[in-house]
């Protein structure tokens, strides 16, 4: 199997990249931060604080993680509840970044991912999928953009789904979360070293993907 490994801080534009080039080359695409987030909404709906490391593990033998593909879109279901739209809120951003900290929730999510990319041509996003999740990976990428390139992006596209966002929020949420991401004790956000970087600051949607389809060669 071909697994091709998409990693970055939030906001890049990994899982919009790697969708078209999934879509592209015909791989399967595996969103691995839907199912970080996932975790975070299901320790939201139980009223516990995503940094509240009990609470959250004390929670995963009754958690049912699903990835499913309906017309070609990958829908995500937490104990058989579609969570798709759920997990794209804000809220649920800070809260991926509190639970993917946590071993036990790494290691939670680790079988499937690799079970994922065993069986099937894959293409990964997330923040250690290079570096821990798929080491072996026939392609490495670390996707990146400033700060404020990536505010101005999420905020773009909150609007056009008709929620209403602060840029400055947002922006302070993305330093915070690349802090927290990189400074994390397990499984920090790193560029793999036979990764190739690709800076997005100054590119668009179809650069960044002609950026990564360009590099591979199947």
């Amino acid at each position: 199997m071909i697994n091709i490994a998409i990693d970055g801080p939030a906001g890049a534009g990994k899982s919009s990249v790697a969708k078209a080039v999934a879509k592209r080359l015909g791989f399967i695409y595996v969103d691995t931060g839907a199912l970080y987030r996932a975790i975070g909404v299901n320790a939201l709906k139980h009223n516990i604080k995503t940094d509240d490391h009990d609470g959250v593990t004390g929670l995963l033998p009754e958690t049912k993680l699903e990835l499913k593909y309906i017309d070609g879109v990958q829908k995500v279901f937490l104990n058989g509840e579609d969570v798709s739209e759920t997990i794209r809120l804000p809220e649920a951003s800070m809260a991926a970044s509190n639970v993917s900290a946590m071993p036990e929730v790494r290691a939670f999510l680790l079988d499937l991912q690799r079970d994922m990319a065993k069986s099937n041509n894959v293409i990964m996003d997330g923040r250690d999928i290079g570096t821990v999740i798929l080491p072996d990976a026939q392609y490495k990428f670390f996707l990146t953009a400033s700060p404020e390139v990536r505010a101005d992006r999420r905020f773009r596209e909150l609007k056009e789904k008709g929620i209403d966002v602060n840029y400055d929020d947002l922006l302070q949420e993305i330093i915070q979360r690349d802090y927290n991401d990189s400074h994390r004790e397990n499984a920090p956000l790193k560029q793999a070293d036979d990764a190739l970087l690709i800076d997005s600051s100054n590119m668009d949607l179809e650069q960044s993907i002609e950026a990564i389809i360009s590099k591979i060669n199947l």
